[in-house]
């Protein structure tokens, strides 16, 4: 008898605090199946079908919460440009900052891959404001190596625009050639050792004169 008067009474409404709080652990859900997806396949190679499936959500929900496969991106752009932000907080020193964004894009390897997929072409966005800050952002890194060489901590023999590409260039070697990195240097790509190693030989190039 009590088992159907229990069967009998209705559920308990959500409260909207709850609605609101399972809509964002499915949204967070969403996007972090998308950086999976497009990680491994780009933003050409990823389907709405496979993001849905990795996120375990109906398929309906990209549209619903993103507007499409296109807004997931955007998204998860938009944070991108929010971590990198604040991967150098003031009073860093030049090899502090770079150990930071090291450390971020090899621990981040996702979405180091879909930096590297843009880099390939792989962008429907070309032109768009996202790519206008990373353009103001490298405007910005480039002005602040220049301000670290005339105060001294870095060496002005190497030009500021080509210590930027190097720091990049080491960040990124691990995910975009790994094969290389470890045949070169003989240390696993995103290991401990690698990053030491490159802390180390960037500061020996960069030391003042």
């Amino acid at each position: 008898m009590e088992a159907d008067q229990q069967a009998r009474r209705p559920r308990r409404a959500a409260k909207p605090e709850e609605r609101g709080k399972a809509a964002d652990q499915t949204r967070e859900r969403v996007l972090q199946a998308a950086l999976e997806e497009f990680g491994a396949k780009g933003y050409a190679g990823a389907r709405t079908a496979g993001i849905a499936a990795r996120a375990g959500v109906n398929q309906q929900l990209i549209s619903y919460y993103f507007g499409g496969k296109q807004g997931v991106l955007d998204e998860l752009r938009r944070r991108w440009r929010e971590r990198q932000a604040s991967l150098t907080p003031a009073g860093r020193s030049f090899d502090e900052s770079f150990a930071g964004y090291l450390d971020d894009t090899l621990d981040n390897a996702d979405w180091s891959r879909l930096v590297i997929w843009r880099s390939l072409g792989d962008s429907p966005d070309a032109g768009a404001p996202g790519h206008r800050e990373q353009k103001a952002g490298t405007a910005e890194a480039i002005a602040s190596i220049r301000r670290r060489q005339a105060a001294g901590e870095l060496t002005d023999v190497v030009e500021a625009e080509f210590i930027l590409l190097l720091s990049h260039v080491l960040a990124f070697a691990p995910v975009a050639l790994p094969q290389f990195v470890e045949a070169i240097l003989g240390v696993k790509p995103h290991s401990a050792e690698y990053r030491q190693r490159c802390r180390e030989q960037l500061a020996a190039l960069l030391a003042p004169q």
